[in-house]
């Protein structure tokens, strides 16, 4: 079996996210969503490719999601952003003192994470929001890289039952239990801190007042 690549940095991992083309299924999705687009959106150009993480590499605090949206991520090229799930996550990491502001609309708004870092299982927005079991194998080794570069992280949040797929790269995820967020034994992150794991509910993320 190929041992998967050493990344050095997170820089080379965003470099590396973006060039992917390892899942021919997701890359077809998304580039014909591209070029169709919605109709909300047809006057924009959509990114149409991997969706690199974002936010601050002194993080203590990482969120993991399960994939880019075909109209969120997918067209503003930066993870949960420009779809209701991102409006939910930026708000309250601008409630609680991690966002400069609380939206997040695209690349280009001016949006500053300080002590927090987003990213997500799957790096392609895939058809029905469901990746394979093989697709977020083949994008596990991105994952994993950033927990083992992001020396600082204390807490992990997990946003939906599938965004708990990287169990391999450190990240310790509960099963679903109602409505209320639940909290993991402690895991140990590759090369890093003792870290909590947070579970909430990939429905709540898109419900008002949740």
């Amino acid at each position: 079996m190929k041992a998967p690549p050493t990344y050095r940095s997170l820089a080379a991992v965003e470099r590396a996210v973006i060039a992917c083309e390892r899942c021919a299924r997701l890359r077809a999705w998304c580039r014909r969503v591209a070029l169709e687009k919605k109709r909300a959106f047809r006057d924009q150009t959509y990114w149409g490719r991997p969706v690199p993480a974002y936010g601050d590499p002194r993080a203590r605090l990482l969120v993991v999601g399960l994939a880019p949206a075909a109209h969120g991520g997918n067209r503003t090229g930066r993870v949960f952003t420009g779809d209701s799930s991102g409006n939910w996550l930026y708000g309250a990491l601008h409630r609680y003192g991690f966002s400069n502001q609380p939206d997040s609309t695209g690349r280009d708004d001016g949006l500053v994470l300080t002590g927090a870092w987003v990213t997500a299982a799957a790096r392609c927005a895939p058809p029905a929001n469901k990746p394979t079991r093989a697709e977020l194998d083949r994008c596990r080794p991105f994952l994993a890289a950033e927990i083992g570069l992001l020396r600082r992280v204390r807490v992990v949040v997990v946003l939906g039952r599938s965004g708990c797929a990287p169990r391999r790269g450190g990240i310790a995820c509960p099963r679903a239990s109602g409505r209320r967020s639940r909290t993991a034994p402690s895991r140990r992150c590759p090369t890093g801190p003792s870290s909590s794991a947070h579970f909430i509910p990939a429905a709540r993320t898109r419900t008002p007042g949740s």
